[in-house]
């Protein structure tokens, strides 16, 4: 890269002009290190006060509904990684051309290091669940973003000046050295920062072991063999912790020591009540398999999942606080400041099964379920009732408060509709000719799914067989078989509700109470 640049401006010493490739780098690097020095002390500190990651939650905070929508159907989840890159393109930019505005005085550059530094603070400072504490990693970010400039940029102008071979050192060797250091030391850092920013998940074992030695007052149901089909290509009935789907607006995933976790449940109740995590686990635990799903779910889509959750039956909470007439909701509160609001009406059935989750699938519930405290709520769509790391609930009414999605056009009351999916054949697969198995998914909580049929080439519906009924709270597995030619097919299924509601053919989006249509696949034999 150039040190030194002609013409310049007469009477001015060219070492006091740098070239554009090291000003831009400079800038470049500098920013680099601010940001991994954030994430660097957040990770040792305080978690949560990563301002790079506070800047992106406060982008999804105050993006209009408009382009949240626009992010989801897009990039779907990939959404928040498609953020935080494109924020890391922008920041990128913008640090070019600071750096190549500073080529005579590194001022323009600080001035640009400043600015963004001051938004991080201000990010961190605005977040729900913000601490004094937390001032310290954009603090760090912002000084350690000023001293990394100043001194690239001197050290541009001092290799200018500086013969080569001097020292032993070209000025080409010199600058390269530099920017590689303060390279491989941003990076360095920002991993370690991310590494001790999940230190807390260690408390995760113990937990898992307390929850193994809780007494059971409820175990769920065996899930037998012949409840799936993963051989025929559906899922296995109990989706692995690791495979579960996960939707939320957390860019950084909240890491919450359980022996510090409370639990305030508020408002029109007869005694407002503290929960500690030791006094959740004092209580009977029951145990209850349960089909999670969100409503962002498109047809045939794979946003669903089942797990046996562990946890305090909220029901039986909500009638020791004593909730007053008149409160028709239960707004709930994660420590991310994510809010929701669930229908009082639904947790007060005596076989809703809501419930206060603390395991899944045998352990501790992993940090980006909800560790250690989730609501689960059967047959509702998660956006109006599985609120993770929960921490405040509030008996109102929906007149006085609106959660998160209400205010975005999605519906109040969200109940779990009718639903199958196709698994196998997958779309424009090819398979042999001769006998041809279609398995698939269906659900309906908490009702429970009671037929399946399946159209093939738009034929008759035919009754698929289905899998062992396990709970009304589940998915249910489903299989039918044809005798197929060679050739292009297509196959289309619909549920009915063990209640006898079949799904709709009308299509619909997810917004803004969920998806609706029959799901289609098609296939060719061969």
């Amino acid at each position: 890269m150039s040190t030194t640049e002609v013409p310049h401006r007469a009477g001015e010493p060219a070492a006091h002009r740098i070239g554009r490739g090291w000003a831009a780098l400079v800038g470049v690097l500098a920013v680099a290190a601010a940001v991994a020095a954030g994430q660097l002390v957040a990770g040792l500190v305080a978690p949560a006060s990563s301002p790079y990651l506070a800047v992106g939650d406060a982008v999804v905070r105050l993006s209009p509904h408009w382009l949240t929508e626009f992010a989801k159907a897009a990039f779907g989840t990939a959404d928040k990684a498609v953020l935080l890159a494109g924020m890391a393109v922008v920041i990128v930019v913008v640090a070019a051309l600071a750096g190549v505005a500073s080529r005579r005085h590194p001022g323009p550059a600080v001035v640009v290091v400043v600015v963004l530094g001051v938004l991080g603070l201000g990010a961190v400072m605005f977040e729900p669940a913000f601490s004094p504490l937390d001032m310290v990693a954009p603090t760090a970010s912002l000084v350690v973003g000023v001293v990394v400039v100043r001194w690239l940029h001197g050290l541009g102008v001092a290799a200018a000046d500086r013969p080569d071979g001097a020292g032993g050192l070209t000025r080409r060797a010199l600058l390269v050295r530099s920017a590689t250091a303060v390279g491989v030391a941003s990076l360095a850092g920002g991993a370690a920062g991310a590494w001790f920013g999940r230190g807390a998940g260690d408390l995760r074992g113990p937990v898992t072991a307390r929850i193994a030695a809780a007494r059971l007052t409820e175990r769920a149901p065996a899930i037998p063999a012949s409840a799936a089909y993963p051989e025929l290509g559906t899922p296995t009935f109990l989706t692995p912790n690791a495979d579960f789907y996960r939707i939320d607006t957390a860019l950084r995933v909240p890491v919450l020591d359980p022996r510090e976790w409370s639990l305030r449940i508020h408002g029109m109740v007869d005694a407002e009540w503290t929960l500690t995590f030791d006094d959740l686990l004092f209580r009977p635990l029951v145990e209850r398999a349960v089909t999670l799903a969100c409503v962002s779910n498109p047809v045939g889509g794979d946003l669903i999942s089942t797990a046996t959750f562990t946890g305090v039956d909220l029901r039986d909470l909500l009638l020791e606080v004593g909730v007053r007439p008149g409160a028709d909701q239960a707004f709930s509160t994660s420590v991310d400041g994510w809010y929701t609001g669930t229908p009082v009406d639904v947790l007060m059935e005596p076989d809703r099964g809501a419930m206060l989750a603390v395991g899944m699938n045998g352990e501790a519930l992993p940090l980006e379920h909800g560790f250690p405290v989730r609501m689960v709520v059967p047959g509702l769509y998660g956006y109006v009732s599985a609120t993770k790391w929960v921490t405040d609930i509030e008996l109102t009414t929906f007149d006085a408060k609106a959660g998160y999605w209400l205010k975005r056009g999605w519906a109040q009351e969200a109940p779990i509709k009718t639903q199958s999916r196709i698994d196998s054949p997958r779309g424009f697969a090819e398979v042999p000719a001769g006998r041809v198995t279609v398995a698939g998914i269906a659900w309906s909580q908490p009702t429970g799914i009671g037929r399946v049929e399946v159209s093939m080439d738009g034929g008759p519906w035919r009754d698929a067989e289905l899998a062992t009924d396990v709970s009304g709270d589940t998915w249910r597995m489903w299989r039918a078989e044809f005798d197929l030619a060679p050739g292009g097919h297509s196959v289309r299924s619909r549920a009915t509700a063990a209640d006898g509601v079949t799904q709709t053919e009308a299509t619909a989006d997810p917004v803004p109470d969920g998806a609706t249509g029959w799901p289609g696949v098609s296939f060719s034999v061969f």
